[in-house]
Parts: structure tokens; C-alpha cells; sequence
């Protein structure tokens, strides 16, 4: 056990411009999307994730181009084929004055896979591998096979007390009760929908963080975060709307940072019920569930005007995919193109389906987590129309959207038929999505754990599982954009574009942009 221990309103630009930068020590940061939870294992999404590496540290750490560096473990080698070892850092202590130790790590990695109501859950890095405690300060992960990915996956798991957040319910880490972490930042207020304050942890064992306060405030609206900006009211934003990129890079008083993300925006389809809720046929009658059928969901993707979506809808700001990642990220293929948009062909397609005089069907997706999502699915919506496919348009705030798109429907499986959604690579490479997203869904295993669609192909599987367990760095690298090819031509999901994130800052600050896409007080720079 433990020891002790886009409104750019020209009066609030004038008024901006007018005064010279003068910080305080307190940071006020506006969110595009707040966490669904405090509780760092509750929901493994991007929002939770980057509040968490404030409060939390990891045993390793991800740098803004998520390369793995040391955190809580000062090293980690494999001592075997079956086993790596993990040094843990002396004299760290948590928030409560307790010290860390390998107990906390234990509890860690028991925990994260298994907290109750978990929209997607931590289990797709985590099943599979067992940790024990070797002493205080060393542990011991082990695998049933060789597992080279051990480090990437290690670096996704925040470590929570044994004291008092193992036991912790997600009301308890909401309250504060339970927030107890080893970070940077200490928890001092949570008030969903209005703001999140932390103060600086004075005695961090790490570099000491620049602001003595911070305070996450969500400002769900782009025009509204602008305004803010411009008012003085926040400090920094996220998500800063495409529409508006142009007219703030203009303006001397704000700061622009940009930078590709390796979150892929995509569609997930209802591929394991042949009655789905929300496909129909001409008319509003049931029909067999087309999306079940390969030449279907191809013909979706031919559909699908990617460049389009990336001038109008993103203003440029996004790069079409054809993948599962962008280009220079490990398990990449370099043999796959962005499917080509061709309406005739589309529908030519859907004939040779069965489906000549196309079907209905809903589109759903969220209005607040993903750039311009809304707008996106509002123009897929018409694209997949225009080739007979009648196709309604319904989105909601991420808050009811995962939940529902997760297990809304019968006996706790997806509600929705035809989603859409974005998954960022939490260990920067292509074993991420492709065992969260492509894998056949075995909770037991972990494999599968966002596969709303429930595409599922045993050939895709083994490709997978071999990858993840071959050590040679090339030989893994052929078999995950082996493994992606096969996703692709299947047509296990569809991917749209890559997405490109703006901050904004007032002049004198500076934000150090993140392909993960978190925004963390401690990437804000002054200059």
C-alpha cells in the first residue's frame, strides 16, 4: 500500500490594439470543446485527454510532434521478449503530499480500462498487458507475445493515485475529491459548460509551468471565442474558425499558430445489422441494410467531392485523405491515393449494388468537437443525395453524441447507422486507428473499442495482431500500411480529410501547436 506523504468587431480590435501586452500570472484559455469528465480514464478523447496532462503525468511523456520523452519512468527497455521493464522517478510526490510509487502505476493501468459508462474506454492500450511490481520504483509490463509498441501505448495512460483515485468514482474526479495528480496544475474548480480553473503546482517535480492560474473557459461558438479574443476577455483560443483565419492574421495585436494535425475526419457505416434504424428505402419502408454491402459504401466514397470540402467547407484549412493518417507518420502507405470524386461512377455502382434507385438514409455527427463538423456533414449530406441517396442531416453536441453513437441502441450497441467522426492517433502512428477503429470490436481484448460501424475482417485482424507483434521497426511498418491498404479496400471506414488547427493568441503570446491537437496552458509561450 501507500506511504504517506468570425465576429471581428472593430471597436474590440481598436480597443485591443490600443494597450501594450501586460500579463499576469493568470492565463485565461478558450476551448472549442470541453472534456465530457475530470476523470482521466473516463473517455479517450482528445478534449479529456489534454485537460488530464495537466493535472496527471503519464510514465512517458508526448512532445508537441508526440515524441516520447521520460515522465514518470526516467527509462524502459524490454528485458525480454515478453517483458519490459520501467524505472520509475524518485522523490515525486502527488498533490496531497503522498508519493508516488509503483502502487499507484498498478492501480493505474487496472483502472483505466474498466470505468463504468465509458463512452470509449482506455482498454485498446492497455488489454493484453499485465504490470507488476517489481519495488517501489520499478514495474514490470508483460504481454503473451513480443509487444515493440509498448512505449507508445504506455504513453496514452495517465497515472492516477492509489490512495485516492483508484478507487475514485467519475463524480469523484468531477468534484475534485479525487483529482489528485503528480502534474503540473492542481484542480481547483470544474463547473461543466462554464470553466475549468487549476493552479500551478508549485512543488512540480518537472519544468515549473509559467502561469500561477489558468482558467478553461468553453466558448462553444467560433465567432464568440473570436470575439472574446478581441475583447480581452480570454487569452488565447482554439479552434480558431477558417473563416475568420485570414482577417486575424492581419491584425497586429494577434498571433497565429498552425500546425497539421494527425486527427483524420471520417465516416463510420452500420456494417453488422441488416435491419439499421436509420437506413430506409425510397418512401420511408425497411429495407436490407445496404451499407453491408462493399460496393455501397465504395460508391459513398466516390461520392464524396474531398477538395470540395476542403475549399468551401474548411477554407482551405485541411488536407484530403485517402488514409488513416497524414504523410510522415510511421505506418503510412505509400501506395494509396484519395479516392477520386465521381458522381456517374457512384452511381453506376450503386446499380450494379441493387440499389439503381438509391435508398434513404441519416447522416449524424456532432456540432461541437471537430472543425466545422456540422458544416461537413451537412455537405456530405447533399453529395450522397445528388446520387440518389436521400440523406437527412442530424447533429447534437458531443455531450449526447458519443454516448448515443457509442451504445444508444439495442442491448447497448451503436444507435446511429451512418456517423460521422474523427480519431486522432494518441500514439503517433497507424497501430492506433487501425486496432481502435478497423479491428473487429472485442472488448475483452481491446481491439475495437470506437469500431461503431463494427466492420469486421478476420484477414484485416491478423494483419493487425502481426503487426503488433513484430519487433523489426520496417518489417511493422509494411505490415500496419499493409494492414490500412486492406481497411481501405474493404472500405472499413472513409476517410475524409486531415485536419489543420489555428490557435490565437493576444500579441506577446504564442502557442506551440501539437499534432495532437491538445491545447495545454504549458504550451502557451511569451515572447
Amino acid at each position: 500500500m501507500k506511504r504517506s506523504a468570425s465576429l471581428l468587431g472593430a471597436v474590440a480590435a481598436a480597443a485591443m490594439l490600443a494597450s501594450s501586452p501586460a500579463f499576469a500570472e493568470k492565463i485565461t484559455i478558450g476551448l472549442s470543446s470541453e472534456p465530457t469528465a475530470m476523470d482521466p480514464h473516463f473517455h479517450n478523447l482528445g478534449p479529456n485527454n489534454a485537460m488530464a496532462r495537466h493535472i496527471y503525468d503519464n510514465l512517458i511523456n508526448q512532445d508537441e510532434k508526440q515524441r516520447l520523452t521520460p515522465g514518470l519512468a526516467v527509462s524502459w527497455k524490454p528485458v525480454n521478449d515478453l517483458t519490459w521493464e520501467f524505472k520509475l522517478r524518485q522523490g515525486v510526490t502527488f498533490h496531497d503530499g503522498t508519493a508516488f510509487n509503483a502502487d499507484d502505476v498498478v492501480c493505474s493501468f487496472e483502472r483505466a480500462p474498466n470505468v463504468p459508462n465509458s463512452p470509449s474506454s482506455f482498454g485498446t492500450y492497455t488489454k493484453g498487458k499485465t504490470v507488476e511490481k517489481v519495488d517501489d520504483f520499478t514495474v514490470h509490463f508483460k504481454t503473451e507475445a513480443p509487444y515493440p509498441l509498448m512505449a507508445n501505448d504506455i504513453s496514452t495512460i495517465p497515472i492516477v493515485s492509489d490512495s485516492v483515485g483508484c478507487s475514485a468514482s467519475t463524480e469523484d474526479f468531477n468534484s475534485g475529491k479525487a483529482s489528485v495528480g503528480t502534474g503540473p496544475y492542481k484542480f481547483s474548480e470544474y463547473k461543466p459548460g462554464e470553466s475549468v480553473v487549476m493552479v500551478r503546482n508549485d512543488g512540480y517535480w518537472g519544468d515549473k509551468p509559467a502561469w500561477t492560474e489558468v482558467d478553461f473557459r468553453p466558448i462553444k461558438s467560433g465567432p464568440s471565442r473570436v470575439a472574446a479574443l478581441l475583447a480581452g476577455d480570454v487569452d488565447l483560443i482554439a479552434g480558431v474558425p477558417t473563416t475568420d483565419i485570414a482577417t486575424l492574421r492581419a491584425n497586429d495585436g494577434i498571433q497565429l499558430s498552425q500546425g497539421a494535425s494527425n486527427r483524420v475526419i471520417y465516416l463510420h457505416m452500420d456494417q453488422f445489422r441488416e435491419d439499421s434504424p436509420f437506413v430506409k428505402a425510397n418512401g420511408g419502408g425497411a429495407i436490407k441494410n445496404p451499407l453491408l454491402d462493399q460496393r455501397v459504401r465504395k460508391a459513398i466514397s466516390m461520392a464524396i467531392n474531398r477538395d470540395a470540402i476542403v475549399d468551401r467547407v474548411m477554407e482551405g484549412v485541411a488536407i484530403p485523405a485517402g488514409q488513416l493518417l497524414p504523410e510522415g507518420f510511421f505506418g503510412v502507405s505509400p501506395n494509396l491515393d484519395v479516392v477520386a470524386y465521381d458522381p456517374k461512377g457512384a452511381k453506376a455502382m450503386l446499380a450494379e449494388a441493387g440499389y439503381g434507385d438509391g435508398f434513404e438514409l441519416t447522416i449524424h455527427g456532432p456540432n461541437d468537437r471537430y472543425i466545422n463538423d456540422a458544416k461537413i456533414a451537412e455537405a456530405i449530406g447533399q453529395m450522397l443525395t445528388r446520387i440518389g441517396i436521400k440523406t437527412a442531416v442530424e447533429t447534437m453536441p458531443r455531450s449526447v453524441y458519443f454516448s448515443r453513437a457509442s451504445k444508444g441502441g439495442a442491448d447497448g450497441q451503436p444507435e446511429f447507422s451512418f456517423i460521422l467522426v474523427g480519431w486522432g492517433a494518441g500514439s503517433g502512428e497507424a497501430s492506433s486507428p487501425l486496432k481502435s477503429l478497423i479491428h473487429t470490436h472485442d472488448k475483452a481484448k481491446g481491439f475495437g473499442s470506437s469500431n461503431r460501424g463494427r466492420h469486421s475482417d478476420p484477414a484485416i485482424d491478423a494483419k493487425i495482431e502481426e503487426a503488433l507483434r513484430t519487433v523489426d521497426d520496417a518489417k511493422r511498418q509494411n505490415l500496419l500500411a499493409e494492414a490500412t491498404e486492406m481497411a481501405m479496400e474493404s472500405v472499413a471506414i472513409i476517410p475524409t480529410h486531415f485536419q489543420v488547427n489555428t490557435w490565437a493568441a493576444k500579441k506577446g503570446l504564442r502557442y506551440v501547436a501539437r499534432t495532437d491537437e491538445y491545447t495545454l496552458a504549458t504550451g502557451v509561450v511569451k515572447e
